[in-house]
């Protein structure tokens, strides 16, 4: 069964961690509790781990025995053809004898006239080699008898599941969001390891000053600067930096607080404002209705990562199960249609594309719409232009993209979503501000949050664009783009 990464169960942290025995409450974000027993933490994790051992056990020795039966009903659909071939053999196979032992009676009946010159041992020579040869030519090839093959049981191969910190890690975060242990997969550990890293400077810089700065007492001015510092220098902005440290002296101005509960208060601060976005809304949710036509249209400057995170997107929905087709509507830029292609074969995803050059991008998007339509598509994933040199331009194509879809399919659910690129910092915030005033946005997919990228700038954006982020990037690899949770990050960000 295929894991639905949009259907997750709710990231909001639980009070108790679900595990196979009745545990004390964990509370994950309540700065005031105490810290979680340690034993019922690992005694998750070393549940959880089993049951993935157990799960892939069971899925490997199920291919195996598919395997097994393919190969079973080719060989008896063989046998059958060789029954049925087999009687039209043995006739021909007598006939031939027939003839055989006809050829061998005639010479005795009508025997053929010797030449005179030959000797009476030389002709009895001859008559003997005759014989032989006719002997030889209607013998009957016997098969010998073939051992019957036993066949040993293949040997199972399963994927390596290493129990070290980065698995115990997860296990945690995903009991504090309420999981069971038996309900984790092997997908969720491995994403959690791989945003955990790719967060892993950002983390190290900024948890252990933070500690040392909270852990002196009462905030100060000094200290505030030196927050302050941190979390500019983590490419957090003015704007957010500003309202954390506001929050941060409501809590900590007054009173003494042991580091680790200052660190899961502004755990909690951070939270807030990355999910800050998605209260206004009606339903917060995001995610591909079944039996239902979604549209996201995707933007962003080109090298910022657009058309490979329609390739991820595109893998992504296919393995959880969605009806997906991308439609290649950046028909400027040089070999984007091909680049979209090398993707949609890489995700086993449809393209629609027009093979001429500088064709209207709204012409590819109403072929797009229609062939979503026709194959009951549930997901259009729609590849737009990325440039900034004309910002009229870039509107005045979006507009008429939009109409298309308006006039083309009224009752499609349809989302705008930037991807941005972590790595620009600030001045990729700016490009997504030239963007939103251009663009009728409704979420941000941030890419390439792995190696010298800062974490921080996913706070600056939905601070000062008011904008979710929907998606987030943290590698190179198809499986390296997953739907963004706020608690997740905060936990990988923040987190020793």
């Amino acid at each position: 069964m295929a894991f639905n990464w949009f259907r997750r169960p709710n990231n909001e942290p639980a009070d108790t961690p679900q595990t196979q025995e009745e545990t004390p409450a964990v509370e994950a974000t309540s700065p005031e509790t105490t810290a979680p027993d340690t034993g019922d933490l690992l005694a998750f994790a070393k549940a959880a781990y089993k049951n993935i051992q157990e799960k892939q056990q069971l899925e490997t020795e199920l291919s195996v025995a598919v395997e097994e039966e393919e190969t079973i009903t080719e060989e008896i659909v063989e046998a059958e053809q060789e029954e049925i071939t087999a009687p039209i053999e043995t006739d021909a196979t007598v006939a031939e004898i027939t003839e055989d032992i006809v050829s061998e009676v005639q010479p005795e009946i009508a025997p053929e006239p010797e030449p005179a010159n030959l000797s009476f041992l030389e002709r009895a020579a001859a008559q003997r080699e005759a014989k032989q040869e006719k002997l030889i030519a209607s013998a009957i090839e016997t098969p010998e008898p073939e051992a019957p093959i036993t066949p040993t049981a293949p040997e199972i191969e399963i994927p390596e599941l290493v129990f070290d910190d980065g698995f115990k890690w997860s296990a945690k975060v995903l009991a504090a969001q309420g999981r069971k242990a038996e309900d984790i997969s092997i997908e969720e550990i491995t994403w959690l390891k791989k945003l955990r890293q790719g967060l892993d400077k950002t983390r190290r810089n900024l948890l252990n000053q933070l500690k040392s700065i909270v852990g002196q007492g009462p905030l100060n001015q000094a200290a505030v600067n030196e927050i302050e510092s941190l979390l500019l220098q983590a490419d957090v902005g003015v704007e957010a930096t500003d309202h954390i440290i506001s929050a941060l002296q409501k809590k900590l101005l007054a009173e003494v607080t042991p580091p680790e509960q200052a660190i899961a208060y502004l755990k909690e601060i951070l939270r807030e404002m990355l999910d800050a976005p998605l209260q206004n809304k009606e339903k917060p949710s995001f995610a591909p209705e079944k039996d239902t036509l979604t549209i996201w249209l995707i933007t962003g400057v080109n090298g910022a990562g657009k058309t490979t995170t329609i390739g991820k997107i595109s893998h992504l929905a296919q393995n959880s199960g969605y009806k997906c087709l991308i439609g290649a509507a950046d028909t400027f830029r040089a070999a984007a249609v091909e680049q979209v292609k090398v993707w949609g074969n890489r995700s086993g995803v449809e393209v629609i594309a027009n093979p001429g050059k500088n064709t209207d991008p709204a012409a590819v998007v109403f072929d797009a719409i229609a062939a979503a339509q026709s194959r009951e598509t549930e997901l259009l994933l729609i590849d737009t232009a990325g440039r900034l040199q004309n910002k009229k331009n870039l509107m005045d194509e979006l507009s008429k993209i939009r109409k298309i879809i308006d006039k083309k399919a009224p009752n499609a659910r349809v989302e705008s979503l930037l991807v941005l690129d972590s790595t620009l910092g600030q001045n990729g915030l700016r490009q997504a501000e030239v963007f939103s005033q251009a663009a009728q946005l409704s979420g941000v997919v941030l890419t390439k949050l792995d190696g010298t990228a800062k974490g921080g700038v996913a706070l600056a954006v939905v601070q000062q664009l008011g904008l979710p982020i929907r998606f987030i990037g943290a590698g190179e690899g198809i499986e390296d783009l997953r739907p963004f949770s706020s608690y997740e990050f905060v936990e990988a960000l923040l987190s020793g």
